[in-house]
């Protein structure tokens, strides 16, 4: 009789403590889970809060991209330039972007189209190649060598123009809509970052983007 009672009080206390630790394992577990998981906590990063990680925290991350625009023509062929140097031909590519400019620098109207196309050949021998003939409107017989959202952007080839010996541009006012290029870098080193933030400032109405690439980028 003994041994049978002492049988099952040794039955009921294992069985007390195996409900016991099953117990303190599910609430311990839950409470490990509330203290890692605070959803009020996690907030995703907006595009300019990534770029303010600086350029090593936007280099570590996985699948991103930086996007810099928009830039003329012009512009664009001295960004490519002066990114040769990174080697990013296999990271980068460009995509059209449809902007509104505010400014233009043009050649004032020639007296006519002859005149104008005389003077359009010569300027494109100079190697502005996207200098094109205004044909209609009360610019009629100008040349446009440029269109920029900013006035900076717009005195900033002027100033070019003139270093190529180009003294007769003038900058106006004049709306537009027009297509000009961003490039996009994939998975940029921090090296591109940095250098992409530092010419930025040298190019007046640019922009630059960091967050998921595009399927399509």
């Amino acid at each position: 009789m003994r041994i049978f009672v002492a049988l099952l009080f040794f039955t009921n206390l294992a069985a007390f403590g195996w409900f016991w630790v099953e117990s303190r394992m599910s609430g311990g577990e839950g409470v490990r889970l509330t203290q890692q998981v605070q959803p009020n906590k996690i907030a995703l990063l907006s595009p300019q809060q990534v770029a303010a990680l600086g350029p090593a925290k936007v280099a570590s991350l996985a699948d991103v991209c930086v996007e810099w625009g928009p830039l003329s023509d012009t512009e664009k062929a001295r960004a490519l330039a002066t990114l040769e140097p990174l080697d990013l031909a296999k990271l980068m590519s460009q995509k059209k972007v449809e902007v509104i400019t505010n400014y233009w620098v043009f050649i004032p109207p020639a007296a006519n189209k002859v005149a104008a196309d005389r003077r359009l050949a010569d300027l494109k021998a100079q190697g502005l190649k996207d200098a094109f003939m205004i044909d209609g409107g009360p610019q009629r017989f100008a040349i446009q060598l440029g269109a920029f959202r900013t006035e900076e952007g717009a005195q900033a080839q002027l100033a070019d123009l003139a270093d190529k010996g180009i003294k007769n541009a003038k900058v106006g006012p004049r709306a537009q809509a027009v297509l000009q290029s961003a490039l996009v870098v994939r998975d940029p080193p921090a090296p591109a970052v940095t250098k992409l933030k530092e010419m930025q400032a040298s190019f007046p109405g640019s922009e630059l983007k960091v967050g998921a690439c595009d399927k399509t980028s």
